[in-house]
């Protein structure tokens, strides 16, 4: 198999499709349901399932650091008022 080529019954995702799906998770709630529904669904495209995993990922790491930041910046916070 050649680095062109895709897995047999891997299909590749067309341009639209793209934009649905991009579209899709833009919807604040919805979108991030269906990152689950699409990484972790049965009949979903592999290159969209592997797309929603990372988005995922890259989800939690922005999450984490958010939290991190308001627990810095708040216990900075607490500090500089106690005094």
């Amino acid at each position: 198999m050649d680095a062109i080529d895709t897995p047999r019954g891997a299909e590749e995702m067309k341009v639209s499709e793209w934009l649905v799906t991009l579209l899709i998770t833009a919807i604040p709630i919805v979108g991030f349901v269906m990152l689950f529904v699409w990484a972790f669904g049965g009949n979903v495209k592999p290159s969209k399932a592997n797309w929603a995993k990372a988005a995922l990922i890259l989800f939690a790491i922005f999450i984490g650091l958010y939290v991190l930041l308001f627990a810095l910046f708040g216990a900075a916070i607490l500090a500089g008022a106690g005094m």
